[in-house]
């Protein structure tokens, strides 16, 4: 691929235009559908809509099968968030020793809970950036973050099995697997002292298919696979 070609290549690896474009039409859908619902169900607030769920469709739509974008990430990840977010702000205010505290917080309780969703580095700010929102309390949690995030999941539950994609994602089975051992992926995985945005379970399955193409391809040009 020439350097004209790679300025022009998408970022994550196995993604192409196709998906892209599928994942645009689902984030349209998704978010417009979510505006809709919350607005209908609250009519008095206008358009109910919380602005971090905007990056929350990013990740349910463009990478469904992340660990940060499964169904409790986004729920539990904005909720807890918001909730955060109105606990320092009744304790700290609205200076920037605040909004530290409240990011750097909503990332523990994210993590504690299982529940690391980027975009609730969003939510969590908008009690503290904002008195209005403050004003709502901790019912800020519920609307609209909550309302909204459980309606952008059931809207991309519903779109994904559309798409035929699998969300909520569950990595694929892999059988017969001779050398390759989740010892292995685990200790690989430790000795690069990095978090990679994908789960145990399908980079395993990914090294075992890679194993597998390497051993046919070895195989068509003629020399012996290696044991």
């Amino acid at each position: 691929m020439s350097m004209k070609d790679r300025r022009f290549a998408l970022l994550l690896a196995g993604a192409n235009w196709r998906e892209r474009s599928i994942a645009g039409v689902g984030a349209v859908i998704g978010i417009g559908l979510c505006a809709a619902i919350s607005t209908l169900l609250v009519p008095s607030h206008g358009l109910l809509l919380a602005a971090p769920l905007g990056a929350s469709a990013v990740l349910l739509f463009a990478v469904p099968s992340s660990p940060l974008a499964q169904p409790w990430p986004i729920v539990g990840g904005n909720v807890v968030s918001a909730l955060v977010g109105v606990v320092v702000a009744q304790l700290l205010g609205h200076g920037a020793l605040a909004v530290g505290v409240a990011v750097g917080a909503a990332i523990l309780a994210m993590s504690a809970l299982r529940c690391l969703h980027p975009p609730g580095g969003g939510t969590v700010l908008l009690p503290v950036l904002a008195p209005a929102v403050l004003a709502q309390g901790y019912g800020f949690a519920l609307l609209p973050v909550g309302l909204n995030a459980v309606a952008l999941t059931a809207i991309g539950i519903a779109f994904h099995r559309v798409s035929g994609h699998s969300y909520p994602h569950r990595p694929m089975k892999i059988p017969d697997r001779p050398r390759l051992l989740m010892e292995d992926v685990d200790a690989a995985l430790a000795e690069s002292g990095e978090t990679f945005d994908v789960s145990r379970e399908d980079l395993e399955a990914l090294l075992d298919r890679a194993e597998r193409h390497a051993v046919a391809r070895r195989i068509a040009t003629g020399r012996p696979p290696r044991t």
